[in-house]
């Protein structure tokens, strides 16, 4: 049997718990059908039940989760923390992703109060229905039927730190401050590949108890969110700017792209940990 062409480790590992707002850092984190364990689950959406993102709010990038037993505990600048049970919701609600509608939970006046305080708009916190099963895009993931909670359209996102250095490397060449891989926000980050080796292999396989494959399905085309700074919810242009000079992608209609969407060909139940062996084979 032949040597894998790449061998890479996982480095870092993130979770969204609430879409668009602060990633939560861990050593390692349950594989599910829809994703990493409680990536994305919640959502804040306006009056009218649509989504809402940094697109249009960049301070969502300050609210902070923290994940404890069993609940999720939010922080942002000049609030008290908001104390969310994971395994409560209230009234059933309908809301609306891109182009889904789909089924969930509100989570009640007080959580719906705190991000409208925050925020300084009407807003409301939802959770996603786990009864309900939204499918990534069929035209990418081919034969995989590939459910996602409220991810942007698929279970996961992988990106490289080699990636984040040549970036780096062509920010300091223009005298611009490097960047945190944060901006990104990938569910998982390896490192000893070269810069965007992820978007050549045809199935990661990860090395774990039982077998983990994840299959690379679509460059992930970049919003103006990675030129928001997560740290203080500044906005600096020089990212996106920099990025379309090598990253546009005809696959996506000249949309600069950083990171693949990986869909789960093998593995739910499975632990994904911070050091474990990634390998991989070119596509051709």
């Amino acid at each position: 049997m032949s040597a894998p062409d790449l061998s890479a480790r996982i480095e870092r590992l993130f979770v969204y718990p609430i879409k668009s707002c602060a990633g939560v850092e861990l050593p390692e984190a349950l594989l599910t059908e829809t994703g990493l364990d409680l990536d994305r689950a919640w959502m804040v959406v306006d009056e009218d039940g649509e989504f809402v993102s940094q697109r249009e709010l960049p301070r969502m990038a300050l609210v902070k989760p923290q994940l404890k037993t069993h609940e999720v505990v939010l922080r942002a600048p000049g609030m008290l923390a908001l104390h969310l049970q994971i395994d409560t919701v209230e009234e059933p609600a309908r809301v609306r992703i891109w182009d889904d509608e789909v089924d969930a939970y509100d989570m009640g006046s007080v959580a719906a109060q705190w991000f409208s305080d925050f925020l300084g708009c009407k807003l409301r916190l939802v959770r996603f229905d786990p009864e309900h099963r939204r499918l990534s895009n069929r035209k990418w993931t081919g034969e995989i039927e590939a459910p996602n909670q409220f991810s942007d359209g698929f279970p996961l996102l992988v990106a490289s730190q080699g990636s984040l250095d040549l970036l780096n490397e062509k920010l300091a060449a223009q005298g611009h401050a490097p960047v945190g891989i944060e901006r990104f926000r990938p569910n998982i980050v390896l490192s000893g590949i070269e810069a965007h080796d992820e978007d050549r292999v045809d199935m990661f396989e990860v090395e774990a108890d039982q077998a983990v494959r994840l299959q690379p399905v679509k460059p992930c085309g970049r919003c103006p969110i990675p030129d928001i700074d997560p740290s203080t919810a500044a906005i600096d242009p020089a990212i996106g700017d920099t990025l379309r000079t090598y990253r546009k992608n005809d696959l996506l209609n000249g949309a600069m792209t950083f990171g693949m969407n990986l869909v789960i060909a093998a593995g739910v139940d499975q632990t994904l940990k911070v050091g474990q062996r990634v390998t991989a084979n070119y596509k051709f």
